[in-house]
């Protein structure tokens, strides 16, 4: 029997995503599932395959049909199949995902970082599709990211590789990340980073724009609002732009100096602001990146969404 279908599991803090996916990248049908992190994270891998098998004996079908599985998860991979470093699964200590699956289901089961997934799905099906060399930038709460060479993702000799968040980026002391380091991209081009960088241009700013304000007066802001007041033409919205963006492009530069990708994809929450973020990094990614690759290495948004994390999930198998 051939088999043509895949069990993708994209796990979040908050939900899981799973799909059946065809061994072409087509998502056949997907649902999701709330994370229980309570008690160490303990009930979320029982959910998960209990979920599946539910799902399948509704479907009125077999595990033998399916390919194996594919399993994205925040943290650590280590090199049999746990999980460690979790911290919002309540994974704080390794956690035996594989063994798990492995009990549960007889076929082969895959498991890699989320970001680094998010980075295959890219390249398998989204803004990467057709180069075997990508990098990828998820902008969120905080800043992932996912390196694919020769279509195969760099996991390093920890599983650590791809921590592009944790780049030093500013060598002041003004900007504190959640890993205890200063000046990490994570700490000034998240969608925290952009708050944080507000609040210290604030300091500095002898303007009187509305979002220079609002951010002295503590109002409640996000990274869209900030964004949508630098579209507007807010004058200290733009100023912080403008240092969010050139802390991206030198990021990006840095990425493409060292393993000249052909294409680095921007995505996450935050891309959402499409061709006004994009070209704003394109212009300092320019003036920063090594001048022989400057017009080789493309700077692309993402493509796939949500779907990205299920669809790089079913690649690990495919791979």
């Amino acid at each position: 029997m051939v088999k043509e279908k895949i069990i993708a599991i994209d796990l979040g803090g908050t939900s899981a995503k799973l799909a059946l996916v065809s061994t072409t990248g087509s998502i056949i049908y997907q649902w999701a599932l709330p994370t229980d992190s309570s008690e160490e994270g303990l009930y979320i891998v029982p959910n998960l395959i209990q979920s599946i098998q539910s799902e399948l004996k509704s479907r009125n079908e077999s595990i033998n049909e399916f390919l194996g599985i594919g399993f994205g998860t925040p943290g650590t991979v280590q090199e049999n199949g746990s999980v460690v470093g979790a911290y919002n699964l309540g994974w704080q200590r390794a956690h035996p995902v594989k063994e798990y699956f492995d009990q549960a289901f007889d076929i082969p089961f895959y498991i890699e970082n989320d970001a680094n997934v998010a980075a295959l799905g890219e390249q398998w099906q989204g803004a990467g599709k057709g180069f075997q060399d990508v990098g990828m930038l998820t902008l969120g709460t905080g800043v992932g990211g996912g390196i694919v060479m020769n279509g195969k993702i760099i996991t390093g000799s920890t599983g650590s590789a791809g921590e592009i968040g944790h780049i030093t980026v500013d060598f002041t002391d003004d900007f504190l990340c959640t890993c205890g380091k200063h000046g990490c991209l994570e700490s000034v081009a998240s969608a925290t980073g952009i708050l944080n960088l507000a609040h210290h241009l604030a300091t500095y700013y002898e303007g009187n724009s509305r979002l220079y304000q609002a951010t002295i007066k503590d109002e409640r802001l996000n990274a869209k609002m900030i964004i949508d007041a630098a579209k507007n033409g807010d004058d200290f919205a733009r100023v912080v732009f403008e240092h969010f963006c050139r802390y991206l492009g030198l990021a990006c530069s840095h990425l493409a100096n060292i393993l000249n990708p052909s294409v680095i994809v921007i995505g996450g929450g935050v891309s959402q602001a499409g061709d006004f973020l994009l070209n704003q990094i394109l212009s300092e990614f320019e003036h920063f990146v090594f001048a022989p690759i400057r017009n080789k290495t493309k700077i692309q948004l993402a493509q796939l969404g949500n779907d990205a994390g299920v669809i790089g999930a079913a690649s690990l198998v495919i791979q």
